[in-house]
């Protein structure tokens, strides 16, 4: 085997595609709140060596010789994220959210036990115990919503099916819930109950990183993540939890729902970690939030409903029953115009998952880029214009306006296949 043979050389069909997704997020607007950019130094870790180290088990303790380097390499992750989050324990061999949330639950429940967790309709997450995921496949999963005249959880009515319940675990966060969550009510409910608290915070962790949103982990128990999302780091997850439950939390990462770690992830992490303790990372959270309140101001000012009226985060939920719009067609129209978002389900919603009639917008890719207030201002007036007006017309002259905006502010300079 050559080892100096480029992608380009060895398959150029693959080294194309990647062009076209960098010509993608280059030229477009990416506001799926989900998503967001990573720094080179974070692309360059993820395609490092490490890729072909096994490490199976835990610094100073592997089941594989050879070890020295991601032994140092993960513990300066950990290091870096317990400091970051002020936690007593962290775990950064999880591959993702998912995973984090399923060891986490593993470790302080058995299969049949009951999980309190956010209705998925309502802003929760798949793994928080809907039925079509193994949370709710394994547990016994009573689920809460939110008021949906006001978008707001009702903490009196957790605490009601808490009481009813006795779940063993109760979650607080979700995926699509734009307000602050009271972190400090949850743990009286979950005290109350005799039950843990986990607090899932994958997509507001960049924003706790800066201070941008309150921190979960004083009051939680365990408190699960994503490392990509406002964090800014690479595809991954990572567990917070208290000293207490170190040892049950490790054991139901490895060997209990993983095995051997991607030892490039975690030291992408371990980067991106160190880029959220600069001082710098406290404006770019800061300017997040600042930017979802000017979009979310701008679009109900253009006549928008937005789910509990506002933000207090990197995203907001918009209610497209006025318009007699699904978010389905929005996604599509907005797409073509190189606006990227996703459909979303909202509170009483009568579309199913796949139609669905709201539109889930986020600022954190944008404010990645350097985008403003003023600029979300502009962006309001381009999905208005096409939500009005969906034809091919309106939607040509906006992407043709959305390119001329993303010209402005470059992502990564020149193209390229690993790191454009």
């Amino acid at each position: 085997m050559d080892h100096q043979l480029t992608l380009d050389s060895v398959d150029p069909e693959v080294a194309q595609l990647i062009r076209g997704e960098v010509e993608r997020q280059e030229q477009g607007l990416e506001m799926i709140a989900s998503e967001n950019f990573v720094s080179r130094a974070v692309l360059e870790a993820m395609g490092s060596v490490l890729t072909n180290k096994y490490a199976e088990g835990y610094p100073g303790r592997r089941y594989y010789g050879g070890c020295e380097w991601v032994d140092q390499t993960e513990q300066l992750a950990l290091d870096r994220v317990t400091q970051l989050f002020g936690a007593d324990h962290a775990n950064v061999q999880l591959h993702s959210g998912t995973q984090a949330n399923m060891a986490a639950y593993l470790a302080v429940m058995q299969a049949g036990d009951t999980l309190l967790g956010m209705r998925l309709s309502h802003g929760g997450h798949l793994t928080h115990g809907s039925p079509v995921s193994a949370s709710g496949r394994l547990f016994n999963a009573v689920q809460y919503g939110v008021d949906e005249s006001s978008g707001l959880i009702d903490l009196d009515a957790v605490r009601d099916l808490a009481r009813r319940n006795r779940p063993k675990v109760i979650i607080a966060g979700g995926s699509a819930y734009p307000r602050f969550v009271d972190f400090a009510g949850f743990a009286a409910v979950a005290r109350e109950v005799d039950a843990t608290l986990l607090v899932d915070m994958a997509h507001f962790a960049g924003l706790v990183a800066g201070g941008a949103y309150p921190s979960p982990v004083p009051h939680a128990d365990i408190v699960t993540s994503t490392t990509h999302k406002t964090l800014r780091g690479p595809r991954g997850g990572f567990i917070l939890c208290r000293s207490e439950l170190a040892k049950a939390v490790d054991k139901q990462v490895f060997p209990g729902t993983q095995g051997g770690p991607l030892e490039h992830v975690i030291a992408a992490k371990a980067v991106a970690f160190r880029e959220a303790l600069q001082p710098s990372f406290k404006d770019y959270a800061a300017q997040v939030v600042a930017n979802a309140k000017a979009l979310a101001e701008a679009l109900v000012e253009r006549g928008y409903t937005l789910v509990s009226g506002g933000t207090d985060s990197h995203l907001l939920l918009l209610d497209l029953r006025p318009q007699g719009q699904t978010g389905k067609a929005a996604e599509e129209a907005l797409g073509r115009a190189g606006i990227h978002v996703n459909k979303n389900t909202i509170p009483g919603d009568s579309q199913s998952p796949f139609v669905t009639s709201g539109l889930r917008i986020g600022t954190p890719a944008l404010t990645t880029r350097g985008m403003d207030v003023p600029a979300m201002v502009r962006v309001a007036g381009f999905i208005d214009a096409v939500l009005r007006s969906p034809d091919e017309a309106t939607i040509d002259r906006v992407g043709v306006e959305v390119r001329g905006m993303t010209a402005e502010y470059p992502l990564y300079l020149e193209s390229a296949t690993t790191a454009p």
